[in-house]
C-alpha cells in the first residue's frame, strides 16, 4: 500500500467553491471565452489560451457563479490522517485562507478526443496557506505536538493535473462533469512556519521550524502526497462548479454528444 493510500483528507469548504444549482447555467458564451475545434490542427495551443483566460478571469469573478473566489481562497477546515512512512499525523487546518492560484500560469491544455479527459499543465510562483493547526504526530524523525497559527508556502510550483469528466445534456447543451482530479507536482522552495509547537516551549518550537525549513527537501517529499490530495480536492471543487454552469461546447465547439460516447442510455 502506498502512502497515498494512507492519507485521508477531508474538506469543509466555504461558499468561496460552493455547489453549482441544476436550474443554473451560463446561457449566452461570455467575451472572455476562447472556443476552439479539437479535431482541428492547432487545438492544444488553441485551447492553452483558453484555459488561461479562465483561470485570468477567475482572479476577479465570473457573472453568474456568485461566490467562486479563487484568490483568496477561504477553507473552513481541512483535516488530514497520515499513516505509516516518513509522516505520521493526526492533525487539522481550520480557517485557512489559500492565494496564489491568481497568478496561474497554463502552460498546456489538452483534451482526450477519445473520452474528453483532460491533462493540463500548469505553473504558480507560489501557493501559500495560513490558517489555525492542530496537530499531533511526526514529519521524518520530528515529532509535533500543538495548536496555533501557521504558514506553509511552496514556491516554483510545476503542476500536472489529470483530470477525468463524463459529459453529459441539459437544457440543450453537453456539459462536463469532473469526476476526479490527480495531480503531481515539482517545487523549487518551501517555507513553513508552525506556532505554539510543544504548549509553546520557545526552545524547541524555534528549533523544530528551522530544522524543517533547512531541510525543506526532504520534508517536501515527505509532505508531497499530502500537498497533492489538498490541490487536488481544491481544484475539483473549482472545476465541478465552473463546469457545471459552463457549457462544454463553449470551449469546444465540436465537442462529442454524449450518446456517441456512452450509447443512448
Amino acid at each position: 500500500m502506498t502512502t497515498y493510500n494512507k492519507i485521508a483528507i477531508s474538506f469543509i469548504l466555504y461558499a468561496t467553491i460552493g455547489y453549482a444549482f441544476a436550474d443554473e447555467y451560463m446561457k449566452t458564451k461570455a467575451d472572455f471565452i476562447k472556443t476552439c475545434k479539437i479535431k482541428e490542427p492547432g487545438f492544444v495551443p488553441c485551447s492553452t489560451e483558453s484555459i488561461q483566460r479562465l483561470f485570468t478571469k477567475l482572479a476577479t469573478g465570473i457573472e453568474g457563479l456568485d461566490n467562486l473566489q479563487i484568490d483568496p481562497m477561504k477553507l473552513s477546515k481541512i483535516k488530514i490522517f497520515a499513516g505509516d512512512g516518513p509522516v505520521s499525523i493526526n492533525s487539522s487546518l481550520s480557517k485557512a485562507v489559500v492565494t496564489g492560484f491568481a497568478n496561474t500560469k497554463v502552460i498546456e491544455s489538452d483534451v482526450s478526443p477519445v473520452d474528453y479527459s483532460w491533462i493540463t499543465k500548469i505553473y504558480l510562483p507560489k501557493m501559500r496557506i495560513e490558517g489555525n493547526y492542530n496537530m499531533k504526530g511526526r514529519i521524518l524523525v520530528i515529532p509535533l505536538n500543538g495548536h496555533g497559527s501557521c504558514l506553509f508556502e511552496p514556491s516554483g510550483m510545476d503542476i500536472t493535473l489529470y483530470t477525468k469528466t463524463h459529459l453529459y445534456e441539459k437544457f440543450g447543451h453537453i456539459f462536463y462533469n469532473v469526476t476526479e482530479t490527480r495531480v503531481d507536482f515539482n517545487i523549487t522552495g518551501l517555507k513553513l512556519r508552525l506556532d505554539n509547537l510543544f504548549d509553546g516551549v520557545k526552545v524547541l518550537e524555534e528549533s523544530t521550524n528551522k530544522y524543517l525549513n533547512e531541510n525543506w527537501r526532504p520534508v517536501s517529499e515527505a509532505l508531497k502526497p499530502i500537498i497533492a490530495k489538498t490541490i487536488e480536492d481544491i481544484l475539483l471543487g473549482i472545476l465541478n462548479r465552473i463546469f457545471h454552469f459552463m457549457p462544454a461546447e463553449y470551449l469546444v465547439s465540436d465537442i462529442a454528444h454524449p450518446s456517441e460516447l456512452y450509447g443512448k442510455s
